[in-house]
């Protein structure tokens, strides 16, 4: 019995890995389909650490439709500031570049605002 109660644990926990925060998942999604400009955006792997300050969501994505989740090596990363709704963009990266309100880049900080405008407008 024993045996079976650990086993059940072990099988268990892997699930419980991947679905830490779903409402932090779909928002970071959200704020990936508004960068990117697609509703099409095709989602592998999610990860989201609610328990972690800031809270922030990591993903793997794909621009192409049809591509497996197992090829997918973009990532897209979002950090909030807080857990609950509604959620405020603090950052957001995209593979190796970040976004964010204090980016010396006018560029960077642009696209951080545009975000973070798209994403207020869709949680009002």
């Amino acid at each position: 019995m024993r045996k079976h109660l650990v086993l059940f644990g072990i099988i268990l926990s892997p699930a419980a890995a991947f679905a830490q925060s779903p409402d932090l998942e779909a928002t970071c999604q959200s704020v990936a389909k508004g960068f990117f400009m697609s509703d099409q955006l095709s989602i592998g792997t999610v990860q989201s650490f609610p328990e972690l300050k800031p809270p922030g969501v990591r993903m793997t994505y794909s621009t192409r439709s049809g591509t497996a989740p197992g090829e997918m090596t973009d990532t897209f990363e979002c950090e909030f500031d807080k857990v609950d709704k509604p959620h405020h963009l603090a950052r957001f990266c995209v593979s190796n570049t970040c976004y964010s309100p204090g980016e010396d880049d006018a560029d960077r900080k642009r696209r951080f605002e545009e975000a973070r405008i798209l994403l207020e407008r869709t949680e009002k």
